[in-house]
């Protein structure tokens, strides 16, 4: 039969897991240190839980496709009912939690982070219907822009661009609300699950398409005018990033694209800078683009050219 080694003695010979984890306290304990003043660990928000509310909201927002199958249309408003209360009480929670991490103001009670929470959960929940709105005409945009799309049910349960931009349209509202970190959350979750990066702080106006989507980056500060398209591995970026005068990054300025409305941008272009690129205009594949353009401009990939260069010529 075979022995196997003494957990205790393998613990202490061989890996010194005591040791390992006397080291991880001593870093874990300055870094908390250099994070929080008063010495005490406030609760962080969950990202579990905030994965949570939003599948509860997206649910709410269109219960037919990702609501219980047994809904039927007498038993739908109670559903909406029942799940915007237990997903509006977990999302107060979470943004309670924000509130109080990034406060600079130990004075703050609980009960003053309870009611700011309770202030912005409602405006949110207020904000709903609007949200709605705006995500029918995304979803009939991508419905009318794609040859392949059978029919708007498919488009609701399929598409990846448009399940990003649910959640943007929810990421962004918790966004213009204070509650910040949660709405990146929300962003970086629908990163992972579909391939699609758009910060929250992107505006993006109605009859928004992200066909395909894999590689998709859009910039906090960009701005996304209507009837606008964009293909697979298109980046709105910044080109630099302006530092103070110790050196330090510059936060919030204007640094990403402004897209008028129905422009569309092909596979693969990279636009970069507080640039605007005017109204219907084509961007076309694999386009690197730094420069403003004007309205109904087509920019493409320059051609390739031969150019000899004798006696020295080109030098």
């Amino acid at each position: 039969m075979t022995k196997h080694p003494d957990p205790g003695a393998w613990e202490s010979e061989r890996i010194q897991l005591g040791k390992i984890v006397d080291e991880l306290r001593d870093l874990r304990k300055t870094s908390q240190r250099s994070r929080y003043r008063n010495g005490e660990l406030p609760e962080l928000p969950s990202r579990e839980a905030m994965i949570a509310v939003v599948d509860g909201l997206v649910a709410v927002l269109y219960p037919r496709h990702f609501g219980p199958k047994e809904l039927t249309a007498d038993s739908v408003d109670g559903f909406l009912i029942h799940t915007l209360d237990r997903t509006l009480r977990s999302l107060r929670e979470q943004i309670r939690r924000e509130l109080q991490l990034h406060s600079d103001n130990q004075e703050v009670s609980q009960t003053e982070y309870r009611r700011q929470a309770e202030e912005i959960t409602g405006a949110f929940a207020r904000a709903l219907p609007k949200v709605r709105a705006l995500l029918d005409t995304d979803i009939r945009a991508a419905f009318e822009g794609d040859p392949a799309a059978g029919s708007l049910d498919e488009v609701v349960f399929c598409y990846p661009g448009v399940a990003a931009v649910i959640r943007h349209r929810l990421a962004h509202q918790l966004y213009l609300l204070g509650a910040r970190m949660l709405a990146r959350v929300i962003s970086e979750a629908a990163h992972s699950q579909t391939g699609i990066d758009i910060h929250p702080g992107a505006e993006i106006d109605q009859s928004f398409f992200i066909d395909h989507g894999t590689g998709v980056v859009i910039g906090e500060t960009a701005r996304i005018g209507r009837r606008v398209r964009i293909y697979q591995a298109v980046t709105l970026g910044a080109k630099r990033f302006e530092t103070d005068s110790s050196g330090a990054l510059v936060k919030g300025k204007a640094r990403h694209p402004i897209v008028e409305d129905d422009v569309v941008i092909y596979a693969g272009a990279t636009i970069l800078g507080r640039i605007t690129i005017g109204r219907g205009s084509a961007i076309g594949g694999n386009v690197w683009l730094t420069q403003s353009v004007p309205p109904g401009s087509n920019v493409t990939q320059a051609k390739a050219r031969s150019e000899t260069f004798d006696d020295g010529a080109g030098i």
